[in-house]
């Protein structure tokens, strides 16, 4: 343990990759607040597709640890979907096969071959619902969230003796670390004209996928992987083009009345940080970052991990 397991910790980053932290945190005893730049609705948490799945993500010997330990979670909270955001869903995987996935695969439930792709039953998010539920959870806790900017990771260095750095693409300029780019996800949504299913293609080779989710405020369709690019505003063209490709997989897509259009930021590097430093001034700071567009389906078991680091386990190599 640190050396006052009764001291405070401030989690920086309110996306799920922070209120998860702070939820363990919170289980294990700490006494913890967050710092959130944006409100929940405006964190790209918010706008992601949310299908639990190992996906882009490094490095890959403890990907599939992080993965099922959340996988438990949203099992279990999928028995109670209004109130949770979390429902366990069909669907395939396209060009996906059992045998080129790693020793993971073996402990979900379900996974076949068939010759339309991968099928599986995987939990499905609707974030605004999962937010804030999970908002509740910390409030519950009794842990409080403020709408707080930080300039630096020292100024809250300067008020808790222990920080969890949850600030995603922002620790590229907080920590600094310049190995954290954009990958810049676009969406449509839909009216659902019928379709009960989840659907995924990705060609490594694009920057162009085809995917679509049933969530209950519409169909969402996807997508883009986009590298570096950093605008939020909604590319018209690549709206129509992400619609295109998804009415190719179900043609009751092409007449589907357009509800709006998401766009969101994932926060790539090369593989995930979670590591513990102690700065100069005798502060802990452990960091939590780099999650890709995988945080969702990681993000309890790095969470985990995060707060072990918080009570003094060495950092992982």
């Amino acid at each position: 343990m640190d050396s006052d397991p009764n001291s405070e910790v401030i989690v920086v980053g309110g996306g799920v990759i922070g209120i998860t932290t702070a939820l363990v945190l919170a289980e294990r005893g700490r006494r913890v607040r967050v710092w959130s730049r944006d409100p929940a609705e405006r964190t790209t948490s918010a706008v992601a597709g949310a299908l639990w799945w190992p996906y882009r993500i490094d490095p890959v010997e403890r990907v599939g640890p992080w993965s099922l330990h959340s996988l438990r979670r949203y099992e279990e909270w999928a028995r109670r979907p209004e109130l949770t955001g979390v429902r366990m869903v069909e669907g395939v995987h396209d060009g996906v096969r059992l045998d080129g996935l790693g020793a993971w695969a073996g402990e979900v439930a379900g996974l076949r071959d068939t010759a339309d792709g991968l099928a599986a039953r995987l939990p499905l998010l609707d974030m605004p619902t999962h937010l804030a539920w999970l908002r509740g959870e910390l409030a519950a806790a009794g842990v409080g969230i403020e709408t707080r900017t930080a300039a630096f990771l020292t100024e809250a260095l300067e008020e808790a003796p222990v920080v969890v750095n949850c600030t995603g693409l922002a620790a590229r300029d907080l920590v600094p670390d310049p190995s954290v780019r954009p990958v810049r996800g676009q969406l449509v949504i839909v009216e659902n004209p019928g379709v009960r299913t989840w659907f995924t293609a990705a060609d490594p080779a694009s920057d162009a996928t085809t995917y679509f989710f049933p969530q209950p405020g519409g169909l969402l369709l996807g997508g883009t992987a986009e590298e570096d690019a950093w605008s939020l505003e909604p590319d018209p063209a690549v709206a129509d083009a992400i619609v295109k490709r998804c009415a190719a997989v179900r043609p009751e897509i092409a007449g589907a009345r357009v509800l709006g259009h998401r766009v969101g930021l994932r926060p790539s590097r090369p593989a995930v940080r979670i590591a513990r430093e102690v700065t100069a001034s005798g502060g802990v700071l452990v960091h939590n970052y780099g999650h890709g567009g995988a945080g969702v389906t990681v993000a309890w078991g790095c969470a985990q991990e995060a707060a072990e680091l918080v009570d003094g386990a060495p950092s992982a190599p």
